[in-house]
Protein backbone atom coordinates (compact mmCIF):
# COMPACT_ATOMS: atom_id res chain seq x y z
CA UNK A 1 0.00 0.00 0.00
CA UNK A 2 0.86 3.26 -0.43
CA UNK A 3 1.82 5.17 2.63
CA UNK A 4 0.93 9.15 2.52
CA UNK A 5 3.74 11.28 3.84
CA UNK A 6 1.62 14.75 3.32
CA UNK A 7 2.12 18.20 1.10
CA UNK A 8 5.31 19.00 -0.23
CA UNK A 9 4.50 22.09 -1.51
CA UNK A 10 2.29 24.98 -2.72
CA UNK A 11 2.77 28.26 -4.47
CA UNK A 12 2.68 31.09 -2.00
CA UNK A 13 1.63 34.16 -4.37
CA UNK A 14 4.33 35.86 -4.45
CA UNK A 15 5.76 35.04 -7.68
CA UNK A 16 4.25 36.84 -10.99
CA UNK A 17 4.17 33.15 -13.04
CA UNK A 18 3.11 31.15 -10.24
CA UNK A 19 0.58 32.88 -8.05
CA UNK A 20 -1.47 29.39 -7.30
CA UNK A 21 -0.96 25.48 -8.66
CA UNK A 22 1.39 23.23 -8.69
CA UNK A 23 -0.02 20.86 -10.99
CA UNK A 24 1.13 17.47 -12.58
CA UNK A 25 4.59 17.45 -10.59
CA UNK A 26 7.19 14.75 -12.53
CA UNK A 27 10.13 14.06 -11.04
CA UNK A 28 13.30 14.48 -12.77
CA UNK A 29 15.89 12.90 -10.56
CA UNK A 30 19.76 14.37 -10.16
CA UNK A 31 22.39 13.02 -8.75
CA UNK A 32 22.35 14.81 -5.04
CA UNK A 33 18.52 16.06 -5.04
CA UNK A 34 15.12 15.42 -6.97
CA UNK A 35 13.86 18.28 -9.26
CA UNK A 36 10.27 18.66 -9.43
CA UNK A 37 8.38 20.11 -12.05
CA UNK A 38 4.92 21.35 -12.24
CA UNK A 39 3.05 23.58 -13.98
CA UNK A 40 2.19 26.78 -12.17
CA UNK A 41 -0.53 29.86 -13.01
CA UNK A 42 -0.27 33.75 -13.85
CA UNK A 43 -2.78 36.19 -12.43
CA UNK A 44 -4.53 35.46 -16.07
CA UNK A 45 -4.85 31.83 -15.32
CA UNK A 46 -1.95 31.25 -17.70
CA UNK A 47 -0.13 28.21 -17.38
CA UNK A 48 3.78 27.84 -17.58
CA UNK A 49 6.43 24.91 -16.32
CA UNK A 50 8.98 25.85 -13.93
CA UNK A 51 10.27 23.86 -10.62
CA UNK A 52 11.55 23.02 -7.28
CA UNK A 53 14.42 20.80 -5.74
CA UNK A 54 13.54 18.54 -3.06
CA UNK A 55 15.49 16.45 -0.32
CA UNK A 56 15.25 12.59 -1.81
CA UNK A 57 15.21 11.77 1.74
CA UNK A 58 12.58 13.88 2.86
CA UNK A 59 10.72 15.55 -0.24
CA UNK A 60 8.97 18.12 2.25
CA UNK A 61 12.57 19.67 2.93
CA UNK A 62 12.89 22.11 0.17
CA UNK A 63 16.29 22.94 -0.91
CA UNK A 64 15.24 25.82 -3.68
CA UNK A 65 12.36 27.40 -5.79
CA UNK A 66 12.64 28.63 -9.19
CA UNK A 67 11.89 32.27 -9.65
CA UNK A 68 11.15 31.90 -13.53
CA UNK A 69 8.96 29.68 -15.84
CA UNK A 70 11.67 27.37 -17.64
CA UNK A 71 9.39 27.75 -20.66
CA UNK A 72 7.85 30.68 -22.37
CA UNK A 73 4.26 30.54 -23.93
CA UNK A 74 3.42 30.65 -27.75
CA UNK A 75 3.23 33.91 -29.91
CA UNK A 76 -0.64 35.27 -31.13
CA UNK A 77 -2.44 32.17 -32.46
CA UNK A 78 -0.17 29.34 -31.58
CA UNK A 79 -0.81 26.31 -30.14
CA UNK A 80 0.41 26.93 -26.66
CA UNK A 81 -0.49 31.08 -26.60
CA UNK A 82 -2.55 30.50 -23.56
CA UNK A 83 -1.11 28.13 -21.69
CA UNK A 84 2.26 24.98 -21.36
CA UNK A 85 2.20 22.52 -19.28
CA UNK A 86 4.83 19.99 -18.41
CA UNK A 87 4.15 15.97 -19.38
CA UNK A 88 7.55 14.28 -19.68
CA UNK A 89 11.37 14.70 -19.87
CA UNK A 90 13.68 12.56 -21.95
CA UNK A 91 17.05 12.46 -21.23
CA UNK A 92 18.73 12.01 -24.72
CA UNK A 93 22.17 10.72 -25.48
CA UNK A 94 24.25 14.13 -26.29
CA UNK A 95 22.83 15.53 -22.62
CA UNK A 96 19.91 17.40 -23.96
CA UNK A 97 16.57 17.27 -22.33
CA UNK A 98 13.49 17.00 -23.92
CA UNK A 99 9.82 18.29 -22.52
CA UNK A 100 6.98 17.06 -23.90
CA UNK A 101 4.08 19.29 -22.69
CA UNK A 102 0.49 20.13 -22.91
CA UNK A 103 -0.24 23.26 -25.01
CA UNK A 104 -2.97 24.98 -24.21
CA UNK A 105 -5.52 27.33 -26.50
CA UNK A 106 -8.51 29.21 -25.03
CA UNK A 107 -11.40 29.20 -27.05
CA UNK A 108 -14.83 31.47 -26.52
CA UNK A 109 -16.24 28.65 -24.29
CA UNK A 110 -13.79 25.84 -23.58
CA UNK A 111 -10.32 25.10 -24.19
CA UNK A 112 -8.46 23.26 -26.99
CA UNK A 113 -5.14 21.18 -26.08
CA UNK A 114 -2.51 20.23 -28.14
CA UNK A 115 0.88 18.27 -27.80
CA UNK A 116 4.43 20.30 -27.87
CA UNK A 117 8.13 19.85 -28.07
CA UNK A 118 11.19 21.89 -26.77
CA UNK A 119 14.65 21.62 -25.62
CA UNK A 120 16.94 22.24 -22.77
CA UNK A 121 20.76 22.76 -23.17
CA UNK A 122 21.52 23.77 -20.02
CA UNK A 123 20.35 20.99 -17.78
CA UNK A 124 16.53 21.73 -17.50
CA UNK A 125 17.08 25.30 -16.63
CA UNK A 126 15.69 26.56 -19.54
CA UNK A 127 13.52 25.31 -22.72
CA UNK A 128 12.84 26.32 -25.86
CA UNK A 129 10.09 24.61 -28.23
CA UNK A 130 11.70 22.48 -31.26
CA UNK A 131 8.89 23.86 -33.75
CA UNK A 132 6.39 26.57 -33.29
CA UNK A 133 3.86 24.06 -34.37
CA UNK A 134 2.77 20.91 -32.55
CA UNK A 135 3.96 17.19 -32.67
CA UNK A 136 0.30 16.13 -31.83
CA UNK A 137 -2.81 17.85 -32.46
CA UNK A 138 -6.63 17.12 -33.49
CA UNK A 139 -7.28 14.51 -35.97
CA UNK A 140 -9.08 11.95 -37.33
CA UNK A 141 -7.71 9.53 -34.36
CA UNK A 142 -7.85 13.02 -31.94
CA UNK A 143 -11.26 14.61 -32.51
CA UNK A 144 -10.83 17.37 -29.74
CA UNK A 145 -7.55 17.31 -29.17
CA UNK A 146 -4.32 15.36 -27.67
CA UNK A 147 -2.36 15.96 -24.43
CA UNK A 148 0.22 15.13 -21.39
CA UNK A 149 2.18 12.34 -23.09
CA UNK A 150 4.04 9.61 -21.08
CA UNK A 151 7.09 8.79 -23.29
CA UNK A 152 9.76 5.53 -22.74
CA UNK A 153 12.40 5.57 -25.12
CA UNK A 154 13.46 1.48 -25.21
CA UNK A 155 16.70 0.12 -25.78
CA UNK A 156 15.79 -0.75 -29.14
CA UNK A 157 15.28 3.01 -30.48
CA UNK A 158 11.30 3.09 -30.73
CA UNK A 159 9.91 5.35 -29.10
CA UNK A 160 6.46 4.61 -26.86
CA UNK A 161 3.69 7.74 -25.90
CA UNK A 162 0.57 7.03 -24.10
CA UNK A 163 -1.78 10.25 -24.09
CA UNK A 164 -5.09 11.62 -23.40
CA UNK A 165 -7.24 11.82 -26.62
CA UNK A 166 -10.49 14.20 -26.74
CA UNK A 167 -13.00 12.40 -28.21
CA UNK A 168 -16.48 14.54 -27.73
CA UNK A 169 -17.64 17.18 -25.34
CA UNK A 170 -21.87 17.40 -24.18
CA UNK A 171 -23.38 20.44 -22.66
CA UNK A 172 -23.77 19.77 -18.81
CA UNK A 173 -24.94 22.26 -17.12
CA UNK A 174 -24.56 24.95 -19.74
CA UNK A 175 -21.14 24.21 -20.15
CA UNK A 176 -19.61 21.94 -23.15
CA UNK A 177 -17.47 19.01 -21.03
CA UNK A 178 -14.92 16.84 -22.91
CA UNK A 179 -14.44 13.65 -22.73
CA UNK A 180 -11.61 11.88 -23.05
CA UNK A 181 -9.52 8.33 -23.19
CA UNK A 182 -6.85 6.83 -22.99
CA UNK A 183 -4.59 6.20 -26.69
CA UNK A 184 -1.06 5.30 -27.45
CA UNK A 185 1.63 5.70 -30.16
CA UNK A 186 5.12 4.76 -31.36
CA UNK A 187 7.77 6.83 -33.03
CA UNK A 188 11.34 5.90 -34.49
CA UNK A 189 12.59 9.40 -33.72
CA UNK A 190 10.21 10.94 -30.80
CA UNK A 191 9.12 13.34 -33.25
CA UNK A 192 6.66 11.70 -36.07
CA UNK A 193 4.02 9.46 -33.88
CA UNK A 194 1.78 6.27 -35.78
CA UNK A 195 -1.13 6.56 -33.15
CA UNK A 196 -2.77 2.94 -32.44
CA UNK A 197 -6.58 2.17 -32.54
CA UNK A 198 -6.60 0.50 -29.70
CA UNK A 199 -8.10 2.74 -26.48
CA UNK A 200 -5.45 2.24 -23.70
CA UNK A 201 -8.10 3.01 -21.24
CA UNK A 202 -11.57 2.98 -23.12
CA UNK A 203 -14.81 4.92 -22.01
CA UNK A 204 -16.97 2.98 -19.56
CA UNK A 205 -20.28 3.87 -16.89
CA UNK A 206 -18.00 5.80 -14.89
CA UNK A 207 -14.42 6.64 -16.80
CA UNK A 208 -15.47 9.70 -18.90
CA UNK A 209 -12.03 10.95 -18.44
CA UNK A 210 -8.55 10.06 -18.30
CA UNK A 211 -5.96 12.45 -16.63
CA UNK A 212 -2.59 12.07 -16.95
CA UNK A 213 -0.68 8.41 -17.52
CA UNK A 214 2.08 7.79 -15.95
CA UNK A 215 3.74 4.51 -17.35
CA UNK A 216 6.89 2.85 -16.48
CA UNK A 217 8.62 -0.47 -17.09
CA UNK A 218 9.27 -3.09 -13.94
CA UNK A 219 9.96 -6.88 -14.67
CA UNK A 220 9.18 -6.66 -18.27
CA UNK A 221 5.54 -4.91 -17.38
CA UNK A 222 4.58 -2.06 -18.56
CA UNK A 223 2.45 -0.31 -15.52
CA UNK A 224 0.64 2.67 -15.22
CA UNK A 225 -0.86 4.95 -12.83
CA UNK A 226 -3.58 7.18 -14.26
CA UNK A 227 -6.53 9.64 -12.22
CA UNK A 228 -10.00 9.11 -13.62
CA UNK A 229 -13.44 10.76 -13.46
CA UNK A 230 -16.86 11.29 -14.20
CA UNK A 231 -18.36 13.87 -16.34
CA UNK A 232 -21.00 15.30 -14.32
CA UNK A 233 -20.36 17.51 -11.36
CA UNK A 234 -16.75 16.29 -10.73
CA UNK A 235 -15.62 19.76 -9.40
CA UNK A 236 -18.04 19.91 -6.73
CA UNK A 237 -18.92 16.18 -6.32
CA UNK A 238 -16.14 13.72 -4.78
CA UNK A 239 -18.06 10.64 -5.70
CA UNK A 240 -17.91 12.02 -9.26
CA UNK A 241 -13.99 13.32 -9.01
CA UNK A 242 -10.76 12.32 -9.77
CA UNK A 243 -9.55 9.05 -7.89
CA UNK A 244 -6.32 7.38 -8.82
CA UNK A 245 -6.26 4.55 -11.25
CA UNK A 246 -3.77 1.20 -11.89
CA UNK A 247 -3.06 -0.79 -15.03
CA UNK A 248 -0.77 -3.54 -16.67
CA UNK A 249 0.40 -4.78 -20.10
CA UNK A 250 2.61 -6.85 -21.49
CA UNK A 251 2.84 -5.02 -25.10
CA UNK A 252 2.45 -1.52 -24.26
CA UNK A 253 -0.51 -1.24 -26.71
CA UNK A 254 -3.23 -3.72 -24.97
CA UNK A 255 -4.11 -3.02 -21.18
CA UNK A 256 -5.59 -4.40 -18.33
CA UNK A 257 -6.88 -1.81 -15.58
CA UNK A 258 -6.23 -3.55 -12.00
CA UNK A 259 -7.85 -0.37 -9.95
CA UNK A 260 -7.58 -2.80 -7.13
CA UNK A 261 -4.26 -2.56 -6.58
CA UNK A 262 -3.74 1.12 -6.36
CA UNK A 263 -3.17 1.06 -2.93
CA UNK A 264 -3.98 4.80 -3.28
CA UNK A 265 -7.14 6.85 -2.53
CA UNK A 266 -8.72 10.02 -1.32
CA UNK A 267 -8.51 11.34 2.18
CA UNK A 268 -11.85 10.68 4.16
CA UNK A 269 -10.87 13.48 6.36
CA UNK A 270 -12.79 16.55 4.83
CA UNK A 271 -9.28 18.60 6.27
CA UNK A 272 -6.91 17.20 4.11
CA UNK A 273 -5.85 18.37 0.59
CA UNK A 274 -7.24 15.23 -1.21
CA UNK A 275 -10.45 14.64 0.24
CA UNK A 276 -12.22 16.15 -2.93
CA UNK A 277 -10.01 14.77 -4.98
CA UNK A 278 -6.65 12.65 -5.95
CA UNK A 279 -5.11 12.85 -9.44
CA UNK A 280 -1.94 13.96 -11.78
CA UNK A 281 0.37 10.99 -10.01
CA UNK A 282 3.73 10.53 -11.58
CA UNK A 283 5.47 7.48 -10.06
CA UNK A 284 9.78 7.45 -9.33
CA UNK A 285 11.97 5.25 -7.18
CA UNK A 286 15.29 6.37 -5.46
CA UNK A 287 17.40 3.87 -3.39
CA UNK A 288 15.40 1.05 -4.17
CA UNK A 289 12.01 2.51 -3.27
CA UNK A 290 9.21 3.64 -4.77
CA UNK A 291 7.54 7.02 -4.51
CA UNK A 292 3.96 8.49 -5.85
CA UNK A 293 4.19 12.57 -5.99
CA UNK A 294 0.24 13.28 -6.95
CA UNK A 295 -2.24 16.29 -6.90
CA UNK A 296 -5.11 16.51 -4.68
CA UNK A 297 -7.87 19.16 -4.19
CA UNK A 298 -8.66 21.96 -6.79
CA UNK A 299 -6.72 20.06 -9.57
CA UNK A 300 -3.37 21.21 -8.34
CA UNK A 301 -4.74 24.34 -6.24
CA UNK A 302 -4.11 22.64 -3.56
CA UNK A 303 -0.28 21.65 -4.12
CA UNK A 304 1.14 18.28 -4.72
CA UNK A 305 2.40 15.53 -2.09
CA UNK A 306 3.97 12.18 -1.93
CA UNK A 307 3.38 8.56 -0.75
CA UNK A 308 5.82 5.69 -0.01
CA UNK A 309 5.02 2.20 -0.87
CA UNK A 310 5.57 -0.39 2.16
CA UNK A 311 4.65 -3.68 1.62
Amino acid sequence: MWQKKGVIYKPDGSLAHSRSHAQVPFAYKHPDFLRVYFSSRDDNGYSRPTFIDVDYDDPTKILYIHDRPVLELGGPGEYDETGAMPAWFVDMPNGDIWLYYTGWNRTWNSYRLSMGLAVSHDGGLSFTKMFRGPIMDRSIENPLWAAQPSVIREDDGTWRMWYISGHKCEYIHGYPEPYYRGQSATSTDGIHWKISDVPTLDFDDFLHAVGRPSVFKEDGIYKMYYSYRHTRDYRIDRNQSYRLGYAESVDGEHWERKDNLVGIHKSENPEDFDYQMIDYANYYTHNGKKYLLYNGNGFGAAGFGYAVWED
